[in-house]
């Protein structure tokens, strides 16, 4: 990955955190032992560097913060929010003037994995056609009836019950500025964390393996190639964190819905099995030993796709609730829900080139949930029976994910 050296100096400050490591215990580089041991954290180095570097990734995470903040706006036009999204090198797209001038999108990385769509065009273009359409909307439809009151065909505002937020949905109910961001964990970190970076179709391309056996690194860098990917994955979960101690829910993407997966005592753990599979697969790429790196990403691959499972099913159970006396609080949970769910064609399931969910069986639960007036028609049962379809697919219960 190139840095130019503009943006090379906002994440100086940062270094610490992302790109050094703590102590030479944690230099595996020459390692010949098989028996790979597990680092204390994600530091690793090279002749006295780190080899560890992100900054790419970190940079997608700042401007889905500031896609976010946009999104509930009404200052912006839509062609506005269309450029932070697509975001072009000099344009004044961000408050942050580092940003401005770096060279990264979100939409370049939507839908852009190796393993799914680089021979399928067609759904990725459908896909960020999708997410360009629910930002739009928001713009269009929902900013224009900011003041409104939201009811059944009507775009407006509904406030949760007893004085609680005022939430902003369009005519079926619907958070669209929820659906882009829950949307893009799966559709720009999950994809290219677990369908590209940690693929070995990107691992092993050209020459990374022998480059890497004999420890050639990129031309002015640290890092061999195969080291670098790795850590570009690491790096859509870890990018705004601390490297060497993840706090987690330091986003509002894959980051912040580990730690709440983390905080449910049915899932207590995920964290570090997670961390631990990253930290280990990287000191098996130092070490040479390209079957250990591949159990991890395995590891990976299941444990990233379980935590949008567990996200699409909780929303989709806690939105039961407030159907009656609070529906403010319950489209809340349903645009959430919806974009777990169509983060879901982008999980994979381990040993396994496929996802758990097929891109038409997404779209067929969404239809389902967004049909006649939406969220405002739609039954509990409706509710239940898409989660037990996710639930099923996974090593989880809907009990365990509805709390």
């Amino acid at each position: 990955m190139k840095k130019s050296n503009l943006y090379f100096s906002l994440f100086l400050s940062f270094s610490a955190i992302l790109f050094t490591s703590c102590s030479s215990d944690d230099d595996l580089n020459g390692v010949t032992n098989p028996d790979v041991e597990m680092p204390s954290t994600y530091a690793f180095e090279r002749n006295g560097n780190s080899s560890v570097s992100y900054s790419g990734q970190t940079e997608r995470l700042l401007m889905g913060a500031e896609l976010e903040s946009g999104l509930m706006n009404t200052e912006k036009t839509a062609s506005e929010l269309l450029a932070m999204y697509a975001h072009e090198e000099g344009n004044n797209d961000f408050s942050d003037p580092m940003l401005n001038a770096s060279s990264k999108n979100l939409r370049s990385k939507t839908a852009a994995s190796r393993d799914y769509f680089s021979a399928n065009t067609t759904a990725a273009n459908e896909i960020r056609s999708q997410i360009e359409e629910w930002i739009s909307k928001q713009a269009t439809e929902v900013f224009p009836n900011w003041e409104s009151f939201a009811e059944a065909g009507q775009a407006g505002q509904i406030q949760e019950a007893g004085g609680g937020s005022v939430r902003y949905v369009n005519a079926k109910g619907l958070e669209y500025d929820q659906a882009v961001i829950k949307s893009l964990i799966g559709g720009v970190m999950a994809d290219q964390m677990l369908n590209n970076y940690l693929s070995t179709a990107v691992l092993d391309e050209a020459d990374n393996v022998e480059n890497n056996d004999n420890n050639i690194t990129e031309e002015g860098k640290s890092y061999t190639t195969m080291e670098h990917k790795w850590d570009e994955a690491f790096g859509y979960l870890y990018g705004t964190d601390n490297a060497t101690n993840p706090e987690l829910g330091q986003d509002s993407f894959l980051n912040k819905y580990l730690a709440r997966a983390e905080n449910d005592d049915d899932f207590a753990g995920i964290a570090n099995e997670i961390y631990d599979a990253f930290k280990l697969g990287r000191a098996a790429i130092v070490a040479k030993e390209y079957d250990l790196r591949d159990e991890q990403a395995e590891i990976i691959k299941e444990k990233i796709s379980e935590v949008i499972a567990i996200r699409a099913v909780y929303y989709l159970q806690q939105a039961k609730s407030g159907l009656v006396n609070n529906k403010a609080a319950a489209f809340h949970d349903l645009s959430e829900g919806v974009g777990f769910i169509y983060s879901l064609q982008f999980t994979r399931q381990p040993n396994s080139s496929n996802p758990y969910f097929t891109k038409t069986e997404v779209e067929t639960m969404l239809n389902t949930l967004m049909e006649g007036n939406g969220f405002w028609d739609v039954s509990e049962q409706t509710l239940d029976d898409l989660a037990n379809q996710i639930a099923d697919r996974f090593d989880f219960s809907l009990a365990q994910a509805a709390n």
